[in-house]
């Protein structure tokens, strides 16, 4: 039985689709699952930004296939682990949480390196273009760590 790990941002074009991408490329697939989501609604059946497209591309990962789609409460029962890119995305999606159980599995993704620190992943939709640059070495950086703790954990 793999084990499911759901990246989540504001609309599942910027950051959460390069999270996917990247801490996929770290775990081994047949013990792992990533997957991707927003909290909007906005970008529900869309490609990622060609700006994270791009820098992916850079390190050759291709995100191109993933699709946006809106967190839903189903995704608690779904997923053992859910990582959130900022404060806001957090808190909207332990609104959505039925019970401890469901609130346990979500973390702000920076905690790995900044344990309690709840640093938030710079939003790089609205920003300069090496905002994307500067999000995927966030991104590299903190999946290695996750990568390794969940191999750790279920090996």
């Amino acid at each position: 039985m793999s084990v499911k790990i759901l990246m989540v941002c504001l609309g599942n074009i910027c950051r959460s689709p390069l999270a996917e991408g990247i801490l996929s490329s770290k775990l081994p697939q047949e013990k792992f699952t990533v997957d991707s989501a927003g909290t909007g609604s906005w970008h529900i059946g869309h490609q990622p930004d060609a700006r994270s497209i791009t820098v992916a591309k850079k390190y050759q990962l291709d995100i191109s296939k993933q699709r946006g789609r809106q967190f839903k409460t189903s995704d608690f029962d779904a997923f053992d682990y859910i990582y959130v890119m900022d404060q806001s995305n957090y808190n909207a999606v332990i609104q959505l949480a039925k019970n401890e159980i469901h609130k346990s599995k979500v973390q702000m993704i920076l905690n790995e390196l900044y344990p309690n620190e709840n640093v938030d992943v710079p939003d790089p939709y609205f920003g300069m273009e090496n905002g994307f640059e500067t999000v995927y070495q966030m991104l590299n950086e903190t999946c290695d760590s996750i990568a390794q703790k969940l191999m750790a954990k279920h090996p």
